[in-house]
């Protein structure tokens, strides 16, 4: 019994140290010696990054084992929006969550991100556009033509109806209307009488309060409900400019190549799942609240009206391709999607 003792004793200590040589010996994936910190700032508020940027960054903190941490800032918390992309290309943040065209990118594709006017149709456009019909290989190509910064990936969100104080029945009521909007939103508008106002997002809600704003065409109605616009305005119109938000997520390109692979990989998976959430979440939250809720009047401008927009968006897209070679593959991209939408009907298209 003693001599088997010692076999299965000494057995067990050189198997423990076969492992162990083993272990060291084996390849093994690169990871970080003490966590890696990055702070992220989001185009959104408060109320609207819980969920639309919150739950990328609680994802990567839970599932990183410690070994990649990101602090989440929102709308305007360490840099004004406008400033984003500097911010970023410089270092000053590590990464961003907002369309290009809000955070004054000077990439030659920045027109076309947040509401390219008539664009798309609904939410899913975003990434057919994007992984179907090549948007992404030429956001990718953009932004290594500017360097500093790494475009990671893009998603469609909601679309951009006007929420105002007073009704709007027909294009008539949208003349001098103050309107808080995108950049390219905004320049598109004002053909239309829109005088469009650009203010810190958080100071929206008090500026309709205080009548220096009379509403917003920013968002749907998902947002105007979780953000608060919904108890400061009284009418919802149901013809949109946009059938979804095109938003990306950036980082900065020192930090993306010092992440190792792994934790790269985890951050597109997190950025990936976030996309999912978010399509439910506005897609179930439009119909819903359009349909039950209590806030805002719906009201809407006949299509035989709305048609004189539809046509402005067509001559303001041939306007842009007008800016080089890459806005027009783009805006190309756009007339070819829009042609199948058109051809395959419903549900693809209104009508």
């Amino acid at each position: 019994m003693t001599n088997r003792r010692q076999f299965l004793t000494k057995a067990g200590l050189m198997g423990i140290g076969a492992a162990g040589t083993a272990t060291l010996a084996a390849p093994n994936i690169v990871r970080a010696q003490s966590a890696i910190k990055w702070r992220m700032q989001t185009y959104a508020g408060s109320a609207l990054g819980e969920h639309v940027t919150k739950p990328i960054v609680d994802a990567i903190n839970e599932a990183s084992n410690g070994e990649l941490q990101v602090e989440l800032y929102f709308a305007d918390q360490i840099v004004p929006t406008g400033e984003l992309f500097r911010a970023l290309q410089a270092g000053t943040i590590d990464a961003v969550h907002s369309d290009d065209d809000s955070m004054a990118s000077p990439a030659e594709v920045a027109v076309f991100g947040g509401y390219f006017p008539l664009a798309t149709k609904q939410i899913l456009d975003v990434p057919a556009l994007f992984y179907q019909y090549g948007l992404a290989d030429i956001w990718r190509e953009a932004y290594k033509k500017v360097g500093g910064v790494v475009w990671l990936s893009a998603a469609g969100q909601d679309p951009c109806h006007f929420n105002t104080k007073k009704p709007i029945n027909t294009l008539a009521d949208l003349q001098g209307l103050r309107l808080y909007t995108f950049p390219t939103a905004g320049r598109f508008l004002t053909q239309f009488g829109v005088v469009p106002v650009s203010i810190p997002y958080e100071d929206a809600q008090v500026a309709v309060q205080t009548g220096e704003l009379d509403g917003m065409a920013w968002s749907g109605i998902t947002e105007d409900y979780t953000v608060g616009w919904a108890d400061v305005t009284d009418h919802f119109l149901t013809n949109n400019i946009s059938g979804a938000w095109i938003g990306s997520y950036f980082v900065n390109e020192k930090k993306w190549a010092d992440l190792p692979d792994h934790l790269k990989k985890l951050v597109m998976t997190a950025i990936e799942a976030s996309h999912t959430y978010r399509n439910q979440w506005y897609w179930g939250g439009e119909a819903k609240l359009r349909a039950t809720g209590t806030k805002m009047a719906l009201t809407s401008i006949p299509a035989a009206e709305w048609k004189q927009v539809e046509d402005a968006a067509k001559v303001f897209w041939k306007e842009i391709a007008g800016q080089g070679e890459t806005a027009a593959k783009v805006v190309k991209i756009f007339e070819d999607y829009n042609a199948v939408l058109e051809k395959a009907g419903p549900p693809y298209t209104n009508g």
